[in-house]
């Protein structure tokens, strides 16, 4: 069992503003106010240097002039701005429960969507929450862009800019989101890349807080491939501390130099393993994700003899504890990285999880528009 791990202290923001990620075809083939208390205090991703992901506040676009804002990395912002996205999110999603459609910040305002890749709790969550707080949404499919093949990034980013307020993207290379951030005048919004999936987090972020109390200190365990997911886990534990372990097998790894970045910090406790009944003891949270992902499916069969051990089932939840919460990001694939019994349990969250991504996004959006 191979393990990273560092301590606690609250240090600087690691910036990942600057990194791109590279994927090969092979590289793929891998609730007002909360009801708590928020306490404050090959198969390798390849990330590198890209002198087009140059930060946002150094380009000449207005963007920066103007104060907006774009949401690509979750370790782009502090501890406590990342803490009053999830206060704000918490707020309005009480108040859209409770039925008052009176509050309409978007009102008047667009939103462009960009997916190269479809996702049904990505465009409906996003739509949906844009329209509930007076916005409209405009679907861009993977045939209406194609981005970078059609048409430049670049071109694309400055146009929808001068039709809409804000662009939301869901894209396979990341260095394609960088790049929409740089042109755009407008706020952009990652809703996914082969790297990351920072909105989902924030989601998941929200969820805990909700039912375990706090994220602070809190030990959630990701058992599956080292993907973008676990990226985005590893770069929250850079501005917040928790306890964070991805367990995978050998040669599923998250990316090195993103796990070093995290570490780095010495913000939160941080471990790889590749052994998950270890991993999961004393976990407050258990995650879980497809083996294989959207680009992956070639070697769905091959993956499943490789990540043969690392199945959330009803005895790995038994390790883990009677207190522990089962979260999934889905699709799920029952029967396969989880099962049903897990999924369909009393402490499974997932669909709680899941309603949190139209709640946590719409902070977002608030934010990156200073409303």
């Amino acid at each position: 069992m191979a393990a990273i791990s560092c301590n606690y202290s609250v240090k600087s923001v690691v910036d990942f503003t600057s990194i791109s990620s590279s994927f090969s075809d092979q590289t793929i083939q891998r609730d007002l106010r909360f009801p708590v208390k928020f306490t404050s205090s090959d198969r390798r991703i390849s990330c590198q240097s890209s002198p087009s992901a140059a930060p946002v506040s150094s380009l000449v676009n207005g963007k920066a002039k103007a104060g907006l804002k774009d949401f690509i990395h979750i370790s782009d912002f502090d501890k406590d701005t990342i803490m009053k996205i999830l206060e704000r999110a918490a707020e309005v999603k009480a108040l859209l429960k409770s039925g008052d459609r009176s509050f309409l910040p978007f009102k008047g305002k667009t939103m462009a969507m960009i997916f190269a890749k479809p996702s049904m709790r990505t465009r409906v969550s996003f739509e949906t929450g844009f329209f509930l707080l007076g916005g409209h949404a405009i679907y861009l499919g993977p045939d209406d862009i194609q981005m970078g093949k059609r048409e430049e990034t670049r071109d694309v980013a400055r146009v929808l800019s001068g039709y809409n307020d804000i662009i939301m993207a869901r894209l396979f290379a990341h260095q394609d989101i960088l790049d929409l951030a740089r042109y755009a005048t407008v706020p952009v919004v990652n809703g996914l890349t082969d790297y990351n999936h920072p909105v989902q987090i924030m989601a998941d972020a929200l969820t805990i807080i909700e039912h375990v109390g706090q994220l602070e200190g809190t030990k959630v365990v990701y058992v599956g491939d080292g993907n973008n997911i676990v990226h985005s886990w590893l770069l929250l534990a850079s501005v917040i501390p928790f306890h964070f372990v991805c367990a995978c097998p050998k040669g599923f790894e998250p990316d090195e130099k993103t796990v070093e970045k995290a570490q780095s910090t010495g913000v939160s406790k941080i471990e790889i393993t590749n052994d998950p009944k270890e991993a999961v003891r004393g976990a407050d949270v258990v995650y879980s994700d497809v083996w294989a992902s959207m680009g992956q499916k070639g070697e769905a069969e091959y993956r499943r003899q490789v990540f043969e051990g690392f199945q959330v089932n009803e005895d790995l939840m038994k390790l883990a504890g009677p207190k522990a919460y089962f979260m999934h990001c889905l699709p799920a694939e029952r029967g396969v990285e989880v099962t049903d019994g897990v999924i369909e349990a009393p402490n499974s969250i997932v669909f709680p999880q899941a309603e949190n991504r139209m709640h946590a996004q719409n902070a977002i959006m608030l934010h990156v528009f200073g409303l």
